[in-house]
């Protein structure tokens, strides 16, 4: 287990690498006993040096969700992150690159929590009792970390992702927001586009084979460490899409659907 002085100045690398857009390397390659719960002990302390900077927290985000993503980590269930409120984007942004290191678009829905919940027995009817609407959304992923290691190409590890915050970006919210029970949440479906060329498309079913079991999934997991979710939490479940790297100019609009549609720039 890494100690506290060593979690502090790793959260402190994690800042630097932020703001200096500089993608640092692996904390595993100089740690290699550092294990998943280190990881979440380094984020947490990374976004509470964001909350101390007048950073408030929004809600949470949910990753690796897929059975492909989570044995290619090599962890047997998702991973988590926090998101904080300068994170937010509304549909038809633009969104300046030179606020990312390697940004990447994912295909997602967001939860809005209209009551708390909390494990330890959360269950997919608990979470859509609580959920006051369903909304699309899409996740811009970066990472303060190289992908690969320049020197050996070794991939980042899961270590890594969670003390990244779970390679959190930023948020872009739209379209038509929904009642949980109003439409059946598997089949929700989108098509990405990168202008105006499909070059992506998913049913949300892929998450776990329903989007709210990714939820009922972080409120179980959160009450492992004495936390719950709050009313007013805004909750990302997970992509149901590959991730795809962006470049500035390019145009992105996401269709889904009934349930409408976001388009966004880089720039």
């Amino acid at each position: 287990m890494l100690t506290t002085e060593t979690v502090d100045a790793l959260a402190d690398r994690l800042e630097a690498a932020e703001a200096g857009r500089t993608p640092m390397r692996h904390f595993t390659i100089d740690h290699p006993d550092m294990t998943v719960q280190d990881g979440y002990a380094v984020q947490a302390r990374w976004m509470e040096k964001k909350r101390e900077q007048g950073a408030v927290v929004r809600g949470h985000k949910i990753g690796l969700t897929s059975k492909v993503m989570q044995e290619g980590a090599g962890i047997p269930e998702p991973d988590y992150g926090v998101l904080l409120d300068y994170m937010f984007y509304d549909a038809g942004s633009v969104i300046p690159m030179d606020k990312y290191i390697a940004p990447r678009v994912e295909v997602e829905l967001c939860f809005q929590m209209g009551k708390a919940l909390s494990g330890p027995n959360c269950t997919i009817f608990d979470v859509l009792n609580a959920t006051e609407y369903v909304i699309p959304a899409l996740e811009i992923i970066d990472t303060r970390f190289h992908r690969f290691d320049p020197d050996t190409n070794a991939p980042r590890k899961i270590m890594d992702t969670v003390a990244d915050n779970a390679a959190n970006g930023a948020v872009v919210v739209g379209g038509r927001p929904i009642r949980p029970m109003d439409l059946d949440l598997r089949w929700v479906s989108a098509l990405l586009l990168c202008n105006e060329t499909v070059i992506e498309s998913g049913v949300a079913a892929a998450v776990l084979n329903h989007p709210a079991n990714g939820i009922a999934w972080l409120a179980n997991k959160l009450w492992q460490h004495g936390e719950n979710l709050e009313a007013g939490e805004i909750l990302l479940a997970g992509s149901f899409t590959r991730s795809v790297p962006v470049s500035a100019g390019e145009v992105y609009h996401c269709d889904y659907g009934p349930l409408g549609s976001i388009s966004c720039r880089f720039a």
